[in-house]
């Protein structure tokens, strides 16, 4: 089997009398986007946990870049994951911080990653302010995430993340509550962030829209393993009662919605 910048080897995770992953073998390629769709409660969050090291298994590992980090604790995982950021389905902004101390937080407290010394204040700023503009939200340093609407707290919740540029992206659920319209250009800024920092992004949903506009393989957890992966237009074709279900929803091809 080929192996990725994240291979996955027959990974188990219970919990309680409940068996959620069985035996999970997936590797994700550098530079791709891929997505892990199924079900509710199926366990694609519980993956994605295990991906950034959050979470251990109970049987079988994770690589990053040939590390094992279900391995690691501490010090040994966070220089490990370090390139790796998420997006968690609520946003998690911190309510007590405004945008700018949200979008700030990872660089002050981390400082650079090479480098291993701290930012100045105005170059923090200087990112920030790009990061923002990137994601449409422009002059709102102040806001407070009260303030911001659902689709504009996943932007700068967004921001957040690329701020430091990581090289690998995780997304739990992005266009979760979001109307159809913020839910696409949500979609759109994956795909524009994806590009622009040349990263490898794994995206869990159970839109299929999105994953459409999004993937360019999608995988379906079903029975705690990976059922299937293929590119987009391969999966759609698998004879499958959910992704039968999937081809019915689907009016026309999401992705000829997509400018980015």
């Amino acid at each position: 089997m080929e192996t990725g910048v994240i291979s996955i080897r027959n990974l188990w995770k219970r919990f309680g009398a409940l068996q959620v992953l069985k035996g999970i073998d997936l590797d994700i390629q550098s530079g791709e986007t891929i997505v892990i769709l199924g079900r509710s409660g199926v366990g694609k969050s519980v993956l994605l946990k295990h991906i950034i090291g959050i979470a251990k298994p109970d049987e079988g590992s994770v690589l990053v870049n040939g590390i094992n980090i279900s391995a690691l604790y501490g010090h040994r995982l966070y220089l490990s994951v370090r390139d790796m950021g998420m997006l968690f389905q609520g946003g998690a902004l911190f309510d007590s911080m405004n945008v700018e101390e949200n979008a700030s937080f990872y660089l002050k407290e981390h400082g650079n990653r090479e480098t291993e010394k701290r930012y100045a204040k105005s170059e923090i700023e200087d990112r920030v302010a790009e990061a923002l503009k990137m994601v449409g939200l422009e002059g709102t340093q102040k806001k407070m995430p009260s303030d911001l609407s659902g689709g504009m707290r996943k932007r700068a919740a967004l921001a957040r993340l690329i701020v430091y540029r990581p090289k690998i992206l995780l997304y739990d659920e992005p266009t979760t509550g979001l109307d159809p319209i913020t839910a696409m250009q949500i979609n759109e800024l994956i795909v524009k962030t994806q590009k622009e920092l040349k990263a490898t992004s794994v995206v869990v949903t159970h839109d299929i829209i999105s994953s459409l506009v999004v993937g360019d393989r999608l995988a379906l957890i079903k029975d705690g393993q990976i059922a299937y992966v293929s590119d987009p237009d391969n999966f759609l074709n698998i004879q499958d009662p959910i992704i039968e279900f999937f081809r019915k929803i689907i009016g026309q091809d999401p992705r000829s919605f997509r400018t980015v």
